[in-house]
């Protein structure tokens, strides 16, 4: 159960360095740090600047951040209505099980409908058992009737090569 001292609430430019840390352990986690990017600078501009790309959560407790939930907007599709995709959602090992997870969580799914969202979705990652029942705990199901596909950069390179297009980056 929720413990009193933990508080969701959107994230602040000042929660940049303790953000940082939990994206790289969840980064750490899934085993991409290597190719982790993200930095205070880029993530003051794509999360809080003029043309916001994504909006964050935090879970705090106690003054300090224990969790994140990262959502973006597919603005619509088939029924108009937008589609807000969870990112991320990481909670400090510490505090797993105390409820943390599904505040955020919970506060996602607030926000998607204010947004007038008609669905969330989002990824677990291959084999990770506890995000399942986690995500299954929360009412989620896993999506049958799709399957999640991916390029990388070279392939996009090598796709836009053959179709003749001449790509560069902030001109198309």
């Amino acid at each position: 159960m929720l413990t009193r001292q933990i508080n969701i609430r959107s994230a602040q430019p000042y929660d940049l360095p303790a953000l940082l840390g939990h994206m790289r352990s969840l980064a750490e986690f899934e085993s991409y740090i290597s190719e982790f990017r993200v930095d205070e600078k880029s993530l003051l501009i794509r999360a809080f600047g003029s043309h916001p790309e994504c909006h964050i959560f935090v879970a705090e407790c106690t003054d300090a951040i224990v969790g994140y939930a990262v959502g973006l907007i597919i603005p619509f599709t088939y029924d108009l209505k937008s589609t807000v995709v969870l990112k991320e959602l990481f909670v400090d090992p510490g505090y797993r099980g105390k409820g943390a997870g599904s505040a955020l969580f919970r506060h996602v799914a607030a926000w998607a409908l204010s947004q007038g969202s008609g669905r969330l979705k989002w990824d677990v990652l291959t084999g990770n058992h506890n995000a399942e029942a986690f995500y299954m705990k929360q009412g989620g199901r896993p999506d049958n009737k799709w399957t999640p596909y991916v390029m990388d950069e070279e392939a996009l390179k090598s796709s836009a090569k053959e179709a003749g297009t001449i790509y560069q980056q902030g001109i198309f």
